[in-house]
């Protein structure tokens, strides 16, 4: 009879044989190789002219204060011209991946500028986020948001940023065939393009990488041990809340994850 924890072990590498470009951890490791990651960049961002990228960072942490969250980019890239690039591979529709790109870019920004220096030194960057849903609602494979003037919208701020949500199942003809065959790629869609017969091949060879398998087994083991976690605290608080009587906080803080961390704060939990 197999132990329980035979079984959490072979269930693990059960879901890393299954795993697909579509998941984030594998994604950002098919990425490190350089031709694969700046083709699709080509993709994505046609009118540059991309001669080559580098990682200053491979799956790069930010850490910011203690009291703010802490973020790792899936895949952070420069090319030679100092334009930086973080592309995210998002499978959950959180709802919040407009304000998380906010975060994201300011995250990143206080990484690239130093004490001292100028704000006209900071980097153009791109924030992408590659979905296999529609963040918007509008059946287009890709969302491009730069800062405009409201009353002049011939104006741009000119702040150097750009955020880009990109839709594996759109349906508009709004995009390249290149793209699209790498977004059908991303939705599960069998299509025939080179540049998508390499992806796969290089998810083929990506899972035979022992290393990179433990380090996804510990991940998710410790994203489930987090998840319990996190059950366990908002329990405690809506019983110390169902105490105080204050039940319309029960309910807000079951669905606003920042009013929860207040109150996580407030009653002492974390």
């Amino acid at each position: 009879m197999k132990s329980m924890e035979t079984e959490q072990m072979e269930n693990r590498q059960t879901n890393w044989e299954k795993l697909s470009i579509s998941n984030d951890f594998l994604f950002g490791k098919v990425m490190q190789n350089p031709e694969l990651c700046k083709e699709l960049l080509q993709r994505i961002l046609p009118d540059l002219e991309i001669d080559h990228i580098e990682y200053p960072e491979l799956q790069k942490s930010i850490k910011p204060d203690i009291d703010a969250h802490s973020i790792r980019l899936d895949v952070y890239v420069k090319d030679e011209k100092e334009v930086v690039y973080d592309i995210e591979m998002q499978v959950s529709d959180t709802k919040e991946l407009p304000k998380r790109s906010r975060y994201y870019q300011g995250m990143m920004d206080l990484q690239l500028i130093d004490k001292g220096q100028y704000y006209d030194e900071l980097n153009q960057s791109y924030v992408i986020f590659i979905c296999p849903f529609d963040v918007f609602g509008k059946g287009r494979h890709i969302y491009t948001f730069e800062n405009i003037c409201k009353e002049e919208n011939r104006i741009s701020m000119g702040d150097g940023t750009v955020k880009i949500f990109l839709n594996a199942k759109g349906t508009l003809d709004d995009v390249s065939k290149d793209l699209k065959a790498f977004l059908d790629y991303v939705a599960g869609k069998k299509t025939k393009d080179l540049y998508v017969e390499k992806l796969e091949e290089a998810v083929k060879e990506a899972k035979k990488n022992r290393e990179w398998r433990h380090e996804y087994m510990t991940l998710l083991m410790r994203d489930r041990e987090n998840v319990k976690k996190g059950e366990e605290m908002l329990a405690r608080l809506i019983v110390l809340l169902n105490e105080d009587n204050r039940i319309s906080d029960i309910v807000r803080a079951s669905q606003d994850e920042e009013y929860r961390q207040k109150l996580y704060l407030e009653y002492h939990i974390i």
